[in-house]
């Protein structure tokens, strides 16, 4: 099964209401917005970091970026640094721009979501492939996944 496939399924099998877009490839968060109708704000951007010796999911707002200070901060860890191409795809089986936000059960990783995301009424992000998206209500996402929240965004 296909992440897209999983999500798909775990959506279903918890009775959520969501929307998917088959679009063009998309390689920013801008593409990937435009490809959905949404702002881009809309957006979960999922990035996997290496925090000291262990990886982390860490889900945004597509229109901000991490703040490494405050991740570095509320792990109190001696190092962060992005997962290279390579990690990501070993630990995940995905390229960049198609990571879901989603940990386990999706992909086997702690999840992290930052506050911008109950900003917003729906999360729109690539589902496991450059081509495929998902939309649903924040509220909803909130109830499926296992994360814990805390700010990590910057401008």
């Amino acid at each position: 099964m296909t992440v897209f496939e999983s999500i798909c399924a775990l959506l279903d099998g918890k009775g959520v209401r969501y929307r998917t877009v088959h679009h063009v490839p998309t390689f920013t968060s801008e593409e990937s917005a435009r490809a959905r109708g949404e702002e881009v704000r809309t957006g979960g951007k999922a990035i996997l970091m290496k925090v000291d010796e262990g990886f982390k999911l860490f889900v945004l707002s597509a229109a901000l970026k991490v703040d490494s200070k405050a991740v570095k901060q509320r792990f109190n860890a001696r190092s962060i640094r992005f997962a290279t191409k390579e990690e990501l795809l070993d630990l995940t089986g995905l390229v960049p721009g198609s990571v879901p936000p989603f940990g386990r059960p999706i992909l086997p990783l702690d999840l992290y979501i930052d506050d911008s995301i109950l900003a917003n009424e729906r999360i729109a992000f690539n589902a496991g492939s450059l081509t495929d998206s998902v939309i649903l209500s924040v509220a909803d996402y909130r109830s499926i996944v296992t994360a814990e929240q805390f700010r990590f965004a910057a401008p």
